[in-house]
């Protein structure tokens, strides 16, 4: 374990050092009501558990609702204005090209992971998708970070451990399936029982929770057997804080047709708009179970634009929730100021935004869109197998505070 004086201050935030082994679990897209639904079919007696003797409670991700902006609030326990990353994808102004946001160099704050890690403490990072695996373990020092996505390809000197197969026993699963997330969970049980971190992340793959929505049976599948890792990981002693990146919400009409703005086909018969350009900051390799449809968008207009009257010219579509300017983006959802567009559009709870519909490919939508990005996907669960105490009443809860309620708030005792 970690020296008894263990007190660590990571961007203006001070940690307690940990007594028992940590594991904070991210369950991509999980909004709170998958869990309610798994409990309530009697499908997850560990996480019904954990509501009865440990806490349950529900905060606020960051927006946009993506896995990478989250992630990273999640392991530096703070907004993206601080640590930089604002989406999976975005336009670096400097190259003059659209790129994804998973290159270290986009990191402006320094992960508890590699802080704990410095400080002496052992820490293990399973992800479940490679995209996150080098922001994740960036500066990392003499910890384990690998993902399930490329676990074969792991090393001593990149990962700081080898043969991960050979002690999960499981083989490398599909990218598109429920298997990758187990695979994660299944590698972290193994890594507690073997390796003993002081602290642990695991972060999962919304795969599932795209296709399926909360109580169907493809949900439940997946929740318990979630419930069944938990339990062997309290078995073993572990203070286990969970949470989300983000939510997920249909985004079809009745009939269950997708509900698209192609909001680059709106603003190119928008008068005034023209030289105008949209990213989708959800867009990363897999897009396969969402076509690249999320519910936030940057704009980047031309020169000489007005950004206020096209701002109102967007608000008036149906679907559009919200269209800030920059400043106004950065000051409600904290985010940087220089990597966002000059207007923020946010569709509302059962839209998406598209460019246009010939660059969005939906034949891999099997079964209606879900997807998130918007402010409907905000809830999350906080959920812990111990008791938390001295939090502040009234305070705003966000899923970034789940290490700090994780080191500092959890009784330290037996579920």
């Amino acid at each position: 374990m970690a020296p008894d004086h263990f007190k660590l201050k990571v961007n203006d935030r001070e940690y307690s050092k940990p007594t028992q082994p940590v594991v904070v679990v991210c369950v991509d897209g999980c909004e709170p009501d998958y869990i309610t639904q798994a409990i309530q079919a009697g499908v997850a007696p560990f996480m019904a558990k954990m509501l009865a003797k440990g806490s349950s409670l529900v905060g606020d991700c960051v927006v946009p609702s993506f896995t990478n902006p989250n992630n990273l609030s999640i392991v530096t326990g703070a907004p993206p204005s601080v640590h930089g990353i604002c989406g999976n994808y975005f336009l670096d102004m400097a190259l003059g090209k659209e790129v994804m946001m998973n290159d270290p160099a986009y990191l402006r704050a320094e992960t508890l992971l590699a802080a704990f890690s410095r400080a002496g403490a052992n820490v293990a990072v399973v992800t479940a998708k490679d995209k996150l695996r080098t922001l994740l373990g960036h500066q990392l020092e003499g910890g384990i970070c690998f993902s399930a996505e490329k676990a074969d390809q792991a090393t001593l000197a990149d990962s700081g451990i080898d043969k991960v197969l050979e002690l999960v026993g499981k083989p490398v699963p599909s990218v598109y399936s429920a298997d990758l997330s187990e695979f994660v969970f299944a590698a972290g049980v193994k890594l507690m029982e073997t390796r003993r971190p002081d602290l642990m992340y695991l972060s999962t793959t919304d795969y599932v929770q795209h296709k399926c929505a909360p109580g169907t049976p493809g949900a439940n599948d997946f929740y318990a057997m979630m419930d069944g890792y938990l339990e062997q990981l309290d078995a073993l002693g572990a203070v286990i804080a969970l949470t989300a990146d983000h939510g997920m919400s249909p985004k079809t009409d009745a009939a269950g047709r997708p509900r698209i703005v192609f909001l680059q086909e709106v603003l190119d018969a928008t008068a005034g708009a023209e030289g105008s350009r949209v990213i989708l900051p959800i867009t990363d390799p897999y897009v396969v179970h969402h076509g690249a449809l999320g519910s936030f968008a940057t704009v980047y207009l031309a020169p000489g634009k007005d950004a206020q009257a096209i701002a109102r010219d967007l608000q008036s579509h149906d679907g559009i929730e919200a269209v800030l300017t920059r400043a106004q983006a950065a000051e409600r959802f904290e985010l940087p100021p220089d990597r966002i567009g000059d207007l923020v559009v946010v569709s509302d709870h059962l839209t998406v935004l598209g460019t246009r519909a010939a660059e969005h490919d939906l034949s891999g939508l099997t079964v209606p869109l879900r997807s998130h990005g918007g402010l409907s996907e905000q809830k999350v669960p906080l959920l812990f197998n111990r008791k938390l105490q001295g939090l502040a009443p009234g305070r705003r809860l966000r899923n970034f505070d789940i290490f700090d309620l994780a080191l500092n708030h959890a009784v330290v005792a037996t579920a």
